[in-house]
């Protein structure tokens, strides 16, 4: 199979995507596919900036990647489509995090190329990536969410605890990775928290913070994997215990009575369908210590990183990395297998 990694990218997420797409590569060129990787910034990787930039590390913090974004926009008008590489590849692995990668942009040109891609069609990642407009329809699908709101040019710090109490989570509304995001847990945070999160997106979430336990689920070709839970090193899973090895804990299945994790399975198979997400995705919720379950967010190319959940939850249903990457692979190139924008 020829297949096209497209990763990299503009985002503050471009060194995660790097690092998924090294595990991606090595395990697909272990199985004798024939894999080439482009960066959607700069273009066709050569064998040696593969080794240079697929390090298979994220480190500790975000990089700034400002000074990418013409650049990836170029490459994407003039410059993806004629390359040999994206032209003869029998599917396109789409291993990259926001941004224009992830929210649809991308996909739609894709579309246009007509070269199968992993993941889920147009619509379905734009909507995935805006977690306002996500959360709206989990609610109405009757997924459990917790209170938000989204900030106005101006707010007051008494209109939170009007409506949401203290703590609450300050993020971006459309970016991962714990990017940007904050845990407040009074009036006196508050306007940095916003003032932080607005650095890296145009709209910023208010959230009501659930405490209790993080729980993720992922699916894979319409089909929920086992439940995972994150016992995270900081108060928060962040960006640090998420790319860290040895900063947070992951167990796969998580020690849950069978019927609530059939319950958390169901939820995260219906807001994946809410969203009309194809292929793959993951699905994180908390469980307050009342036993109620709240969903979080939805992610439409999950993270690929030698720390990443979607791999473990794979493993413990017995599909080892190099496989997920062959199934995934296979699911795009089956149209039925994508949603949102096909």
């Amino acid at each position: 199979m020829r297949v096209t990694v497209l990763t990299g990218g503009a985002s503050a997420e471009r060194t995660v995507a790097f690092a998924g797409a090294a595990q991606i590569v090595a395990a697909l060129r272990g199985r004798g596919h024939d894999v080439y990787v482009v960066d959607t910034v700069t273009g066709l990787l050569p064998r040696g900036a593969e080794a240079e930039l697929l390090s298979g590390t994220v480190g500790k913090d975000p990089p700034s990647v400002a000074e990418l974004d013409e650049r990836e926009r170029d490459f994407l008008t003039s410059g993806l489509a004629a390359l040999p590489v994206v032209q003869g590849a029998d599917v396109l692995l789409l291993c990259v995090h926001a941004g224009r990668g992830e929210g649809g942009i991308l996909q739609a040109m894709l579309e246009v190329i007509g070269i199968p891609y992993t993941g889920s069609g147009p619509l379905a990642s734009a909507l995935a990536l805006d977690k306002d407009l996500s959360k709206r329809l989990f609610r109405a699908a009757g997924v459990p969410v917790a209170t938000w709101f989204m900030t106005p040019p101006t707010v007051a710090p008494e209109d939170v605890t009007t409506v949401l109490g203290w703590p609450v989570i300050v993020k971006p509304s459309k970016l991962g990775s714990s990017v940007g995001l904050s845990l407040v847990k009074n009036a006196k945070g508050f306007a940095a928290a916003v003032a932080l999160a607005a650095q890296h997106d145009d709209e910023v979430m208010v959230e009501q913070f659930i405490p209790g336990r993080e729980l993720t689920v992922g699916i894979l070709g319409d089909v929920p994997l086992p439940v995972g839970e994150i016992v995270s090193k900081h108060e928060l899973f962040d960006y640090e215990t998420k790319y860290v090895p040895g900063m947070s804990e992951e167990i796969f299945p998580a020690k849950l009575e069978a019927a609530l994790a059939r319950r958390l399975q169901e939820f995260a198979l219906v807001a994946h369908r809410a969203l009309k997400l194809g292929g793959y995705s993951r699905v994180d919720f908390r469980l307050s210590p009342d036993g109620d379950i709240f969903c979080l967010e939805a992610n439409a190319l999950p993270g690929m990183t030698g720390t990443s959940l979607l791999p473990q939850a794979a493993r413990a249903a017995g599909i080892e990395f190099p496989e997920l990457c062959e199934r995934i692979c296979q699911l795009a190139r089956n149209p039925r297998s994508r949603s949102g924008g096909t």
